[in-house]
């Protein structure tokens, strides 16, 4: 018989084996046989339920890659719509626009690229061990509301589409602390938004929402820029449309009355400026200067303490661009600055905010186009939000002391 494959030779062998030497044979299946791991039999195994973890039989067995994008898999509530009456402590909210960028746009897609960069954040349960917090299995109510409705045609209508999105999920009852007294004009507790950018010039349209709430705030604003600009230098002497963005928006929050006082803080500037001038406008603005390279000199410490002593007890809005971070760390932004921070040192001065009452908190600048192929920069901002969200749980914004832990 003429054998014309390999499949074919090798039963031939096998079978002239067999024939030949039968104890052979049965010697080697048995030894193979031997090596198999034994087979599963779910007969044999006590089953909670097929769609639960085994550790405790609560916790859905959903894959870190599976599932619709929500951040860190939170739930998912249409809190413009049918889920409008849900109650929650956190919650976080795209804001899809970025017409306001005066370099490389692409952070209309910052939402959804952080969402996914945010989806192994509970992998192991979630515990952030310096924080000695899990946000994942606390008192706090956290949903994700998905995104602001925003226009890509209209810059003005688009900045009213933001605020009264987000003055909507602001000006609600929360799902714990309701009975406590609150840091807002009305003296009770509200939740917290927490806001996906989006260009920088989205800070302007939340913090007339926060001043809706609170009246003005402390600012803490890590940044490579400072966006304290003139109009009139910054690109936005054309028109009144063009003089909101994201280089001008805190000079309009500071003509607007929604600023603190000399307790706002920016953290990691290295920008070029138009002059000493610009220097004196931020003074206007209300803020303190720490520049990235002072890294060197005073350390994650020294910041940390800097930034503490700026903003005092005050409730505190912390708004975080992407590029202070140094463009190894994150590429995917749209005016990247050489000389910035690494990821591990933000984490360690973000880690340091705890113990401030942080009333509401944006990340902005992120424009997934730009990114590695490894999300380098949709993981970076999600890691960020992780070390935010677990100071908002150790801090809950009531005037009474309260350890975190008893809250039920």
């Amino acid at each position: 018989m003429k054998v014309t494959s390999i499949s074919a030779i090798l039963v031939a062998f096998y079978s002239q084996l067999a024939v030949s030497s039968p104890t052979l044979f049965d010697a080697l299946f048995q030894e193979a046989k031997n090596d198999l791991p034994p087979s599963f039999d779910h007969q044999d195994q006590e089953v909670i339920s097929p769609w639960r973890l085994p550790a405790d039989g609560n916790s859905r067995a959903e894959s870190i890659f599976s599932g619709i994008s929500t951040f860190g898999h939170f739930p998912y509530k249409q809190c413009f719509d049918a889920d409008a009456g849900t109650p929650y402590d956190i919650a976080f909210v795209g804001a899809p626009f970025d017409t306001g960028t005066s370099y490389r746009p692409g952070a209309r897609f910052g939402p959804s690229g952080i969402r996914q960069g945010s989806r192994r954040l509970n992998l192991c349960g979630g515990y952030n061990v310096p924080l000695d917090v899990n946000v994942f299995n606390s008192w706090a109510k956290v949903v994700d509301c998905g995104d602001i409705p925003v226009t890509s045609y209209d810059n003005t209508f688009a900045i009213h589409q933001i605020e009264n999105g987000h003055k909507e999920l602001l000006h609600r009852k929360p799902a714990h602390l309701s009975d406590k007294k609150g840091y807002s004009k009305y003296g009770n507790v509200l939740p917290r938004i927490i806001t996906l950018g989006g260009d920088h010039t989205i800070t302007l349209p939340l913090l007339r929402s926060i001043n809706s709430a609170y009246g003005p705030i402390s600012v803490i604003h890590f940044d490579s820029h400072l966006d304290t600009w003139k109009p009139k230098v910054f690109g936005g002497d054309k028109s009144s449309v063009a003089s909101i963005n994201h280089g001008t928006y805190f000079y309009h929050a500071a003509q607007e009355g929604l600023l603190a006082n000399d307790t706002n803080i920016h953290a990691g500037i290295r920008t070029t400026l138009s002059g000493m001038s610009d220097y004196d406008n931020d003074g206007y603005c209300g803020f303190e200067i720490v520049e990235a390279r002072e890294i060197d000199n005073i350390g994650t410490e020294g910041i940390i303490k800097r930034i503490h002593e700026r903003v005092g007890k005050n409730p505190v809005y912390l708004s975080l661009d992407i590029d202070v971070l140094d463009p190894a760390f994150a590429p995917a932004t749209g005016t990247p600055e050489t000389g910035g921070w690494t990821t591990r040192e933000l984490r360690k001065i973000l880690r340091g905010l705890d113990g401030l009452k942080i009333v509401g908190a944006d990340i902005v600048e992120v424009a997934p186009a730009y990114d590695t192929n490894a999300e380098q920069t949709a993981l970076a901002a999600a890691d960020a939000l992780f070390e935010i969200m677990g100071i908002m749980v150790r801090n809950p914004v009531v005037v009474e002391d309260i350890d975190f832990r008893t809250i039920e």
